[in-house]
Order: structure tokens, then C-alpha cells, then sequence
């Protein structure tokens, strides 16, 4: 596929990035084989909380989860709600079921591949929230297109969000923190930036729990970290 195809990450259809880095080790490797199948969002069908945890029950999404410890910490802060995870990095699939094993949370549901084909499926209206943390900024502009921060998938959060859902993202990269920006200029119809001056996006909002790599960007390289959350509006 040529690096310069037209599009974003829907029209694409390629997931782009490692998958797997260092060699799992055994207990890791037994959690992949064990407990994934158990947890796995199913491979077909609508992706409702019905379907997932059998009865209805707020609904989150979070693409990309890395290690999965944003993950864990807000399912285990909202026990009631229901939480997908989707990861293509096995090796960070292999940390969050670490965590869904050591905190025994029964309301996580995980996919090892593309979100997109995850929230395709997902009945619009179904989230209550969604979020977006420190995805690959892919900084190069000929590689702009398969930032998850796009027109597409950000026209796809809308359709999923209820009303008064609410989209939350966060970056340390100042590329993608502008293209973020300029993206969601185009979807003040369907969303609404929570915000109460510049303390708003300059520091963590209380239930935000913090993620590792999101540490590591801020003591190791000194990276300013920024955080938004928007509004789904009615309309």
C-alpha cells in the first residue's frame, strides 16, 4: 500500500506500527491463550453492553490502551459501567489482562486489533465516553493521514457518543496537539469543548488517571502533557 494513498484511518484499512515487541514471557503468554478468549469483545455481531456484560449498563470506549493501566484504574473507579479496550500491541494486551486479573474486573471486555472495526460496530448513540490517550502522533506530514485524530474516526466518536457524552483526549506531542486542534474546529456542531481557561488542558482533570507512558513523557523527557475533553452536543 503506497504511503501517499488518500484518506484516514477509515478509509485506509491498514493498521500501522509494531504489533508485537520483546518476547512475552510465560505467565504473560498463558494470560493471552487463557484469558483473552474469555474477555474478547466477540468477532461479530453488534457491540452493545447487552452483548458484552448481559444488561444495560453506561458503556466506555478506549482506543488504543497501551498497558491498559487508564484502563483498569477508571473501570475499577466505575464498577457499574462497562469498558472496551482495543489494542493491536499484544505485548501491551498482555499487560491490561495482568491488570483485569490482579484488580478482578469483571467489566472489562478487551480486542487485540484495530478499534475502528471494534467501533464500527457499536450502535450509534451507545457511549457514554470515549477516549483517546497519547496515540502515535505519526509526525511526518505524508503520514498525517494515519493519525486517529482525523476527520473519519473523529466523524465516527460523534455517531457513537450519546448525547452529553463525552470525548476525551490527550497528547505531548505539539504536532499532533495542533492538527488535534485544527480537526476539531470542524466538529463544533457535534461536539463542545469542556474548558474553563488554560488550567483546563494544562492539567490532568480529576478521574483522569495517569498512564505510564503519559509519566515517562513527563519526567524522563520533559514533554508538556495536554488534556481536552468535548461535549457530545444534542444536535
Amino acid at each position: 500500500m503506497s504511503a501517499f494513498k488518500e484518506g484516514d484511518p477509515t478509509t485506509l484499512n491498514r493498521l500501522y506500527g509494531r504489533s508485537q515487541g520483546k518476547p512475552l514471557r510465560a505467565a504473560q503468554q498463558e494470560l493471552v491463550d487463557k484469558l483473552l478468549p474469555q474477555i474478547s469483545v466477540p468477532s461479530e455481531g453488534p457491540v452493545t453492553s447487552e452483548a458484552l456484560f448481559g444488561f444495560e449498563r453506561p458503556l466506555h470506549f478506549e482506543i488504543g490502551f497501551g498497558g491498559g493501566e487508564h484502563l483498569a484504574e477508571r473501570a475499577d473507579m466505575l464498577p457499574d459501567h462497562g469498558f472496551i479496550g482495543a489494542e493491536p500491541f499484544v505485548n501491551g494486551v498482555a499487560q491490561a489482562l495482568t491488570h483485569v486479573r490482579d484488580r478482578t474486573l469483571a467489566n472489562v471486555r478487551i480486542h487485540h486489533g484495530d478499534a475502528l472495526e471494534v467501533l464500527r460496530r457499536v450502535p450509534d448513540g451507545a457511549l457514554t465516553m470515549l477516549y483517546l490517550l497519547h496515540p502515535d502522533p505519526w509526525p511526518k506530514n505524508k503520514h498525517a493521514k494515519r493519525r486517529m485524530m482525523n476527520d473519519g474516526p473523529v466523524r465516527m466518536i460523534a455517531d457513537k457518543l450519546k448525547p452529553g457524552g463525552e470525548f476525551r483526549f490527550g497528547t505531548d506531542h505539539p504536532v499532533y496537539l495542533r492538527h488535534a486542534l485544527m480537526v476539531m474546529r470542524r466538529f463544533t456542531d457535534q461536539f463542545e469543548w469542556i474548558v474553563d481557561g488554560p488550567g483546563s488542558w494544562q492539567n490532568r482533570p480529576s478521574g483522569w488517571p495517569e498512564t505510564r507512558y503519559e509519566h515517562k513523557a513527563r519526567t524522563v523527557y520533559g514533554h508538556e502533557v495536554w488534556y481536552f475533553r468535548w461535549r457530545r452536543t444534542e444536535g
